[in-house]
């Protein structure tokens, strides 16, 4: 009997973290079946957190702007979403912290769409047009903003529709809805097949990142409260761990291997469509999770030139991430 005891404790010590008890984490995400969160969505499905002990509860809320709002008001302790809400939220003096670095590019895209994409000759001439983008104060909107600011344009040069990142967005392209569109893949890869966009301007790699921005700009992170971090600092290396990891994956297979592990409604019903749109989209993703200081200055000048209250806002930008946690993945 004491053999038996013995060997049960033994079992247990040694019994992996994933099969006993896990720790909880509310994460919201806004529009989850946009590649903008695949690394989230890797990681996920090949269970990367319940190897790191976690029972990650994933929300999506289908905006950014909405997943912070849940992020704020205490239904979620982390998200991933925009790293342009760290520096929003400081100049609302509401620090929010990212600790790892999902999309190095935005992997945005800019098409014209109808009568108007062959007129098309810049930024000014979106003047006059409905936009669509994934939702106000979304980082797809800030880009059209920062386009037309570029072009000397003030905001209300135009009209702004949300309409979402999936097939909500697809079908206001058909059914010309909008005159032009910011979004991401697969939409665009969608409405590019159909020949149904023109596309101007895309972020989906580095070179049209600097066109756009005018140098680095980090995409999808995971934010959280630095409290969090301070009270859980466990789970929050955990989560880092775990999306290294799937970062590091995506960085080691093919689009079609991604592809095969995503859930079947992300491909929008054409699977050679979503494989084509990851390929297009594989250098956006970090392959380390790392930040760079070039980035974060980017896109604090970018959202100072719209943006009055971080216009007016003084702004500690190397508050808005941390590389403490990503200091201490172990090599895998």
């Amino acid at each position: 009997m004491i053999r038996l005891a013995t060997w049960l404790l033994a079992a247990i010590v040694l019994w992996p973290a994933s099969s006993l008890a896990q720790t909880k984490v509310r994460l919201a995400v806004g529009g989850q079946p946009a590649l903008f969160y695949l690394p989230l969505n890797v990681t996920d499905r090949l269970g990367y957190f319940r190897d790191e002990g976690l029972n990650v509860a994933i929300s999506d809320v289908s905006a950014g702007g909405r997943a912070l709002q849940a992020l704020m008001g205490g239904s979620a302790d982390v998200v991933t979403g925009s790293f342009d809400h760290t520096i929003q939220m400081q100049a609302k003096k509401q620090t929010i912290t990212a600790v790892v670095q999902l999309g190095r590019f935005p992997g945005f895209v800019l098409g014209l769409i109808g009568p108007k994409a062959a007129a098309y000759r810049g930024p000014a001439d979106l003047k006059g047009m409905k936009i669509g983008i994934t939702a106000p104060g979304s980082s797809t909107h800030f880009m059209a903003l920062h386009m037309m600011e570029q072009a000397g344009l003030k905001p209300d040069d135009a009209s702004f529709i949300a309409t979402g990142a999936g097939a909500t967005a697809v079908a206001a392209a058909r059914r010309g809805e909008i005159d032009a569109m910011i979004n991401v893949d697969p939409v665009i890869s969608q409405l590019e097949s159909e020949n149904a966009i023109r596309v101007v301007a895309d972020t989906r790699t580095e070179q049209g990142t600097r066109l756009v921005y005018g140098g680095l700009y980090p995409a999808a992170v995971l934010y959280l409260p630095p409290a969090y971090a301070q009270n859980n600092p466990k789970t929050v290396q955990s989560l880092t761990n775990a999306f290294v990891r799937g970062l590091k994956w995506i960085a080691s297979h093919s689009a079609e291997d991604i592809a095969r592990a995503m859930p079947a409604e992300h491909a929008l019903g054409n699977m050679e469509l979503f494989t084509r749109a990851i390929h297009n989209s594989l250098p956006m993703y970090s392959p380390d999770g790392r930040f760079t200081a070039e980035g974060a200055e980017t896109a604090l000048k970018v959202l100072r030139e719209f943006d009055p209250s971080i216009a007016k806002a003084k702004i500690d930008i190397s508050a808005t991430y941390t590389s403490a946690f990503l200091d201490k993945v172990a090599t895998r």
